[in-house]
């Protein structure tokens, strides 16, 4: 387990979304991306976790792929959880390489791709 403070982990999520290539960044909009420390009770409930099991982030919203030209006026939203990730990593550069995989997972649910299809892509 590793542990950071709320500035360096937030710092990660950053860092992670600005990596992220310039294609994407022409369509990801109306997107907020926050740090939560757990996921709560109804989020790990809603998508069936059992007690040993979490999440790392979660991507709400209405994907690209179901919207046509209609865009909600709330911004989606992906979470990224501190706390299971720092559990989950043993070093700091773990840690970045896990943070970094989760904002992809989350960002590629904007655009529609299921976790079956990031499966096959390796994430």
């Amino acid at each position: 387990m590793v542990r950071v403070s709320t500035e360096r982990f937030e710092e990660l999520v950053r860092e992670a979304m600005e990596s992220l290539p310039d294609q994407f960044w022409d369509r990801l909009e109306n997107v907020v991306v926050v740090v939560e420390q757990q996921p709560t009770q109804e989020q790990l409930d809603y998508h069936g976790l059992g007690p040993h099991e979490t999440l790392f982030g979660l991507y709400e919203g209405v994907p690209l792929t179901e919207r046509g030209s209609y865009a909600p006026p709330v911004p989606d939203k992906i979470t990224v959880f501190q706390g299971p990730l720092e559990r989950h990593c043993r070093t700091e550069a773990e840690l970045v390489h896990e943070v970094r995989d989760t904002v992809v997972h989350e960002v590629a649910h904007f655009f529609g791709i299921d976790d079956d299809r990031l499966h096959e892509f390796g994430l």
